[in-house]
């Protein structure tokens, strides 16, 4: 359990109309206890909940080692209205290091913030991801008392599956270049033990939209932790996240030549490859920065008897694809990159001036799973690169940012990093 330390919080003050001073805070907590109530409990005491009142807007994330209904109930219970929750792969991570020993960790993010506005709602996917999402979305808004107005940012949790149909609904809503940053919700081992919830209840199959209008700037960053190969080809048959052909032959054959054996071709049956191929995932580029390709990810999750693979991620016919390879070094070193790319995304004003409030940390689950052992050195990065400030680290299934400023994509193995000026 991790030891209990005081608040970590950031206060920037206003000066507005009249004299009136308004000021935004954010502080976060974590927790490892045995039961639900006791860890919503501690990660409260630990946001100093007691001396400030109930936030805002909360994000609660946890491992499914603690049953859902039990966190939700402990959670609507402790926090205000906009409670945003998703569960995350072993725990979580914050500027107190990572929490994830025997796959239980909790942690939140909490804001209080008068001069802004913040609204959550959840909806079951159910038929038609697209519909349940722009109703979540709608739904947002109004508890925000901002309908019709686009956030700043959208905090998104979603069960894995659907992401990309997720993603259009919240543009149907908000437009197409609307920032919208989050993970798909964990389990521990890929059972579909995920979960999500906001302050109604709990649900697994749903999404949560959680809109942000902060009285300050937000700053946000979107990489991956890979490099590209030179073995590359394009994609002559595919369905969604079903890769069956690249170049005309059968695509785990090709990956498995490209990988050079690292990753196998099934001799019988369908065989389970994530965690081989999480150094090998495939990449399609989609833009560059200054000259230099960048290259969405999407993670082979199972070798196919019929020769396909299946992916995390949906890619279509005609793009090229590059094998991509990645490395320890590579993926402990570039959260801290990121965090330090989206702090730099805040005006002068903010990064220099006045400094940085508090972040969210998205960090794909294969990533952290790849270099377990040596998570406290990537929590270490993210807090080097932010300084003394208050961020919440989450390890998903998949992960939606906005690369390049050309709107917001569903990747895997990918690392974002929203901090708030």
């Amino acid at each position: 359990m991790p030891k209990p330390a005081m608040p970590m919080q950031s206060r920037d003050v206003y000066p507005h109309c009249g004299g009136v001073e308004i000021e935004m805070q954010i502080a976060t907590g974590m927790s490892s206890a045995p039961c639900a109530t006791a860890a919503v409990q501690e990660v409260a005491a630990q946001m100093g909940l007691a001396a400030r009142g109930r936030p805002d807007f909360t994000a609660l994330h946890f491992s499914v080692a603690w049953p859902a209904g039990q966190v939700q109930t402990a959670a609507a219970a402790a926090f205000g209205a906009a409670l945003h929750g998703g569960s995350s792969c072993l725990g979580v991570m914050t500027e107190r290091g990572p929490a994830i020993e025997n796959g239980r960790g909790m942690g939140g993010l909490a804001i209080w913030d008068p001069d802004g506005a913040y609204g959550t709602s959840m909806q079951p996917l159910g038929d038609s991801p697209r519909d349940a999402a722009r109703r979540a979305t709608e739904a947002a808004l109004h508890a925000a008392d901002r309908p019709g107005e686009a956030p700043d940012l959208v905090w998104l949790t979603v069960a894995p599956g659907h992401e990309e149909s997720v993603l259009d609904g919240i543009k149907d809503v908000l437009g197409g270049h609307a920032q919208i940053v989050g993970g798909s919700s964990a389990d521990n081992d890929i059972a579909g033990g995920w979960a999500q919830f906001d302050r109604a209840g709990p649900h697994t199959a749903a999404v949560v939209v959680s809109v942000l209008f902060p009285s300050g700037p937000v700053g946000s960053a979107y990489q991956s932790g890979h490099a590209p190969s030179t073995q590359r080809g394009r994609i002559t048959r595919a369905a969604g996240r079903i890769l069956h052909e690249i170049d005309g032959a059968p695509a785990v054959d090709v990956y498995a030549r490209w990988t050079g054996g690292a990753v196998h071709a099934p001799s019988l049956g369908p065989a389970d490859i994530l965690a081989a191929s999480t150094f090998y995932p495939l990449g399609r580029e989609i833009g560059d920065v200054a000259g230099v390709p960048f290259h969405l990810l999407a993670h082979p999750a199972r070798a196919q008897a019929d020769g396909s693979l299946l992916l995390f991620a949906d890619v279509a016919e005609g793009e090229e694809i590059w094998l991509m390879r990645g490395a320890p070094d590579q993926l402990v070193a570039r959260a801290g990159g990121v965090a330090r790319e989206s702090r730099l995304e805040l005006p002068q004003r903010a990064s220099g001036g006045l400094g940085h409030r508090g972040a969210l940390v998205v960090y794909c689950a294969g990533c952290m799973l790849a270099v377990r052992d040596r998570m406290d050195e990537v929590a270490r990065g993210v807090t080097h690169a932010l300084g003394p400030t208050p961020f919440l680290g989450v390890f998903t299934f998949g992960e939606q940012g906005a690369p390049l400023r050309q709107g917001t994509r569903h990747g895997n193995l990918m690392i974002s990093c929203s901090t708030f000026g």
